[in-house]
């Protein structure tokens, strides 16, 4: 298989592992991810759009917020964050109702579905970045702010996820009058993501490295 084949489906197979971590901490039913949690508040208020759709639409207003922070700095081929937005959205909605049986009413359920959706979001994280293709959205935009602010990523990561946090707070108290739809599943998947997304990366490595072509196997190319 072409290296470059791997790469993409590795690359697909993370957003659609994300899209299921996502899920079942949403499920969890303790908050969903930072992330996430306007596309969550939204479609709670909203009940007829499904999570999947609302996810596209933020990640859209992402791109285009990224766009209008790089101008011409935006590289052309960055719009196919557009298509790895959809392929993720559509992958949240699969998820989403191939966990309609998971309704957790106990506490320690509710625990052991968070922790265990963080850790597949971890690892679909390690996977979605191990090829090196393009950013999505969610991400394209922090590195755009870090860019223009000269801002180290990870600062303006942890600044752009409390930012969001607080407007999907906001958005629940002018929808609901209370907070819904966020809770302590926000701040473990904040807190922790992270941290198991280095440990993985320890210990694994989801895209073989690129052959390297030395002058041996070069002229032995030749002479077949």
């Amino acid at each position: 298989m072409p290296y470059i084949a791997k790469r993409i489906i590795c690359f697909l197979a993370g957003l659609a592992v994300e899209s299921f971590g996502i899920a079942l901490i949403t499920k969890s039913d303790l908050g969903t991810s930072p992330i996430s949690s306007i596309a969550w508040v939204t479609t709670l208020r909203f009940p007829w759009i499904s999570f999947g759709i609302t996810t596209f639409a933020v990640n859209v207003a992402f791109l285009l917020i990224e766009i209008a922070l790089l101008r011409r700095d935006f590289h052309p081929v960055q719009y196919l964050q557009l298509a790895a937005t959809f392929w993720f959205a559509a992958a949240l909605d699969v998820s989403m109702r191939l966990l309609t049986w998971f309704v957790p009413d106990a506490w320690w359920s509710q625990g052991v579905g968070l922790l265990l959706g963080c850790a597949i979001l971890a690892l679909g994280i390690c996977m979605e970045v191990a090829p090196g293709l393009i950013m999505v959205p969610g991400e394209g935009v922090v590195n755009a702010f870090a860019i223009v602010t000269k801002v180290r990523f990870g600062t303006v990561k942890v600044c752009f996820d409390v930012s969001l946090v607080i407007i999907a707070g906001i958005m629940s108290f002018v929808f609901f009058g209370r907070i819904d739809g966020l809770g302590l599943g926000t701040v473990v998947a904040a807190v922790i993501t992270g941290q198991i997304v280095n440990l993985i990366n320890r210990f694994c490595r989801f895209v073989p490295a690129k052959p390297r072509v030395t002058v041996r196997s070069a002229v032995a190319g030749e002479r077949s």
